[in-house]
């Protein structure tokens, strides 16, 4: 299981009600069922996804984020997720009010496009950058919107959202003290708790 997975699943409280957005093939939830005993569902978009989802026994909806989740009631789970997603919308805002409508708590998970990599190749290069991080060129890239730990801190601020957890490191979420020290210059990639 990727390591953001496990920050995840420490977050995440033994039978909690959790709703999984772009769930992909289904790993988390199949592991926070088995392991954690939770209920929930993922909801993807991916018609070979949604098959792994089925063949792994998740329950899982075809559904595209950026109609939000009006079929969800309000406060209907304990936590809703989204890893690796959030750049992909079209409005990323709305996505975070609508996860704290159905949840009480969400967790996200999203690339720092303000990582020093990316600044100096942008610099010198004068082009987008490609990484282990961001593997895509401009032309082909599924990221509508770049972010940064402070955008996103900044929204969250703007919006009343709480920040409940953070945590930040490379690619296989190891953290550092200089990503500690200085998240949105060293961090590749964060995983963030929130709530209202």
């Amino acid at each position: 299981m990727r390591q953001e997975l496990a920050i995840i699943a420490n977050w995440i409280q033994p039978s909690a009600h959790v709703l999984d957005l772009a769930c992909g093939d289904g790993t988390l939830l199949h592991y926070l069922e088995h392991e954690k005993g939770v209920r929930g569902y993922g909801l993807e978009i991916d018609p070979e996804k949604i098959t792994a989802c089925i063949s792994r026994g998740v329950d899982v909806i075809e559904q595209d984020l950026n109609r939000g989740l009006k079929n969800f009631a309000d406060d209907s789970y304990d936590t809703v997720i989204m890893t690796q997603a959030l750049q992909v919308l079209r409005r990323q805002d709305l996505a975070l009010d609508e996860m704290l409508r159905v949840g009480r708590e969400a967790i996200v998970t999203f690339p720092n496009f303000a990582h020093w990599r990316c600044r100096l190749f942008l610099a010198f290069r004068g082009r987008l950058p490609v990484s282990k991080t961001l593997p895509y060129q401009w032309y082909d890239t599924p990221n509508i919107h770049l972010i940064t730990f402070k955008d996103f801190e900044a929204l969250c601020a703007q919006k009343n959202i709480k920040i409940l957890d953070r945590a930040v490191g490379n690619l296989a979420y190891e953290g550092n003290w200089k990503a500690n020290l200085w998240p949105n210059l060293f961090g590749e990639v964060a995983v963030y708790r929130i709530s209202r």
